[in-house]
């Protein structure tokens, strides 16, 4: 009798284990595409040469803490990411005022260091003996950290792409938000690590007066262009 009893509850326990089984393949089936579409998203916003990754590339072509500079941007994109997802979204957004102080902190900052390029531009360093470029006079790790900190909380751009453009961009995945924004962090991620690295390389073989001229010139017009833009919005 005993043995019959076992066996006939053999049937209900590979039916539920086979409904586990079904609704397992079915949600991974499911969240693929959602995670898919959270990464694409981030990367397309992300790819755009901002204040953000200019520092990310200066700082690769000086081979001054590139990667704790890539840590800090990655992290602090992921949080913002987070931030996006788990409260903005529900919320509706920043407040106007929250906004409002951020863009005017956000304008002061790109000024101030696109002043900085622009004196570099203006007055480029001397040549060694070789007649290479004098090597850029060191950044601490202090320095570095809080630069790049700077770049990330302080840039009104990062907080439209990723807090409130992904952070609403989930919502219309419902319950699986998460998901998506678990693909918007991979792919900020893997960003941060690849664009790191080709700065690395291009660090080690470019070496010009003329390269970094250019590209202080550049950095000058992109932070003043985008402080410009942020304070036209205010009005």
């Amino acid at each position: 009798m005993e043995f019959e009893s076992t066996r006939l509850n053999i049937k209900p326990v590979c039916g539920t284990m086979r409904s586990a089984v079904t609704r397992t393949e079915t949600v991974m089936t499911l969240s693929f595409p959602v995670f898919s579409a959270g990464m694409v998203l981030s990367l397309s916003l992300i790819m755009a040469i901002g204040p953000q990754n200019a520092h990310v590339l200066r700082m690769g072509l000086q081979r001054q803490h590139l990667w704790l500079t890539v840590a800090v941007c990655a992290v602090s994109d992921v949080g913002l990411i987070a931030l996006g997802v788990l409260g903005l979204a529900q919320l509706g957004g920043l407040s106007d005022k929250l906004q409002g102080a951020l863009i005017g902190a956000g304008v002061l900052f790109l000024a101030v260091y696109g002043w900085q390029a622009f004196q570099r531009f203006r007055s480029p360093a001397a040549r060694t003996a070789e007649g290479q470029p004098t090597p850029p006079a060191p950044t601490t790790r202090k320095q570095a950290f809080f630069s790049a900190l700077a770049f990330s909380w302080l840039n009104p751009h990062a907080w439209l792409d990723t807090a409130v453009l992904i952070g609403t961009a989930s919502l219309a995945y419902g319950p699986a938000s998460q998901v998506f924004g678990l693909g918007a962090a991979t792919g900020s991620l893997i960003w941060f690590v690849g664009f790191g690295a080709a700065a690395f390389w291009m660090g080690r073989r470019l070496n010009s007066l003329h390269l970094w001229r250019m590209l202080d010139g550049l950095v000058a017009l992109m932070m003043w262009g985008t402080a410009a833009w942020l304070l036209a919005s205010l009005f």
